[in-house]
Order: C-alpha cells, then sequence, then structure tokens
C-alpha cells in the first residue's frame, strides 16, 4: 500500500509550521531557516520492503530507510534524536517519533493526487501540502 506515496514530491503550502516547530523545542534560527524551506520529498521502495524516505532542500537533505512497523533510530533535520516508527493506517503512512518523554505524529496521505502531511503534537497541528512531481 505504501506504493502511492513513491515519487519526487514539491511541497506548495505549508501551514501553521512555526508553532509546530516551537512545540517539539526546535530554537529561534533554525525556525526561522525552516519557516522559509520548501523541500522536496522524494519517496522510494526497494524489493526488500525497505523505505526510503529523503527531504531535499537548498538548506538540508535528510534521508530515512525503514520497514514498516519496525522501529529505528532517526536524526531528525532539526537535530532530535528520535526512535521512530512507521506504519500504515487506514491509508496514510503514520510517522512517530518519540524523544525525551515527548512524541509526534507525522500523518501523510494522498488526497485528490496530492499529499498532505499533518504534523501533530499534543493539540498542535502543521499541515504541508505536495504535489507529485515526477
Amino acid at each position: 500500500m505504501v506504493e502511492k506515496f513513491i515519487g519526487t514530491w514539491k511541497m506548495t503550502t505549508s501551514e501553521n509550521f512555526d508553532d509546530y516547530m516551537k512545540a517539539i523545542g526546535v530554537g529561534f534560527t533554525t525556525r526561522q531557516v525552516g519557516n522559509r524551506t520548501k523541500p522536496n520529498l522524494i519517496v522510494t521502495v526497494d524489493d526488500q520492503g525497505i523505505v526510503c524516505m529523503k527531504s531535499q532542500s537548498a538548506f538540508k537533505t535528510t534521508e530515512i530507510k525503514f520497514k514498516l512497523n519496525e522501529p529505528f533510530d532517526e536524526t531528525t533535520a532539526d537535530d532530535r534524536k528520535t526512535r521512530t516508527v512507521v506504519t500504515l493506517e487506514n491509508g496514510k503512512l503514520v510517522q512517530k517519533q518519540c524523544w525525551d518523554g515527548k512524541e509526534t505524529n507525522i500523518e501523510r496521505e494522498i488526497t485528490d493526487g496530492k499529499m498532505v502531511a499533518k504534523c501533530i503534537i499534543g493539540e498542535v497541528v502543521a499541515v504541508r501540502t505536495y504535489v507529485k512531481e515526477a
């Protein structure tokens, strides 16, 4: 089911991302850069079922590789060290990150040919929308 996420996705909009970054503990300077950055997200899957999600921008490129439902260690773009697990729930790709007693979910789903990523921590929700490029 992860196949529908495969491709290169270009960010078109980002709503409430500054509040989300504040809620997860990102400092002022990094937030300023994060708010100006519109990364591409490249999703691939190899023949072993390993999913690769690469976020590329002029500022920074990060990449995670994982199998669904298997926890792994992640270093995020803002340098948090998290224990992460990615699952497929009701057609959504859900990335759950845990660190220092905190937890955030990034829920990605395909709606009307666009990928909508909801970044959620507590009551704070940011919505980032991507269109498929290739």
